[in-house]
């Protein structure tokens, strides 16, 4: 990866890593003061972490819950902010307590500032947390 990735180059990076199960790889791609945000977060969800070490807590537990295999489909689109993309994808994998299976969609709005992420919102389907095996988030805060 370039020293300082675009932000196609660093999200696509950052997916490398997750489906790697290297979580601590992935949280280093966090700027210091970095937000994550859920703007459809259920009650009791988080829906807002500052700084790197809130994404951190956040994703520590991560692999204990889900085990991703793949993200079949992403399509990433520039803005006409160069720093700022939009990301439809979707991430399958096995929820890990059931061995049931995980399948999200998402759309992301991501901004990068010297190859961090500075700012994450993830849009996601908050009706797929009623399943077994996705409420570890929600302990999260």
């Amino acid at each position: 990866m370039p020293e300082n990735p675009s932000p196609a180059q660093l999200f696509r990076h950052g997916l490398r890593l997750l489906l790697a199960g290297d979580v601590p790889g992935w949280v280093g791609l966090w700027a210091e003061d970095g937000v994550m945000e859920f703007p459809f977060a259920p009650p009791g969800w988080p829906r807002r972490l500052d700084g790197q070490e809130a994404v951190a807590a956040y994703m520590r537990d991560y692999p204990d819950h889900i085990e991703l295999h793949d993200f079949p489909e992403v399509q990433i689109h520039r803005t006409t902010d160069p720093a700022t993309v939009v990301v439809e994808m979707r991430g399958v994998g096995r929820l890990v307590r059931t061995g049931g299976p995980f399948d999200m969609t998402y759309i992301a709005v991501v901004t990068v500032r010297d190859g961090r992420f500075t700012s994450y919102r993830d849009y996601w389907n908050p009706l797929a947390v009623r399943q077994p095996g996705l409420d570890f988030a929600g302990s999260a805060a």
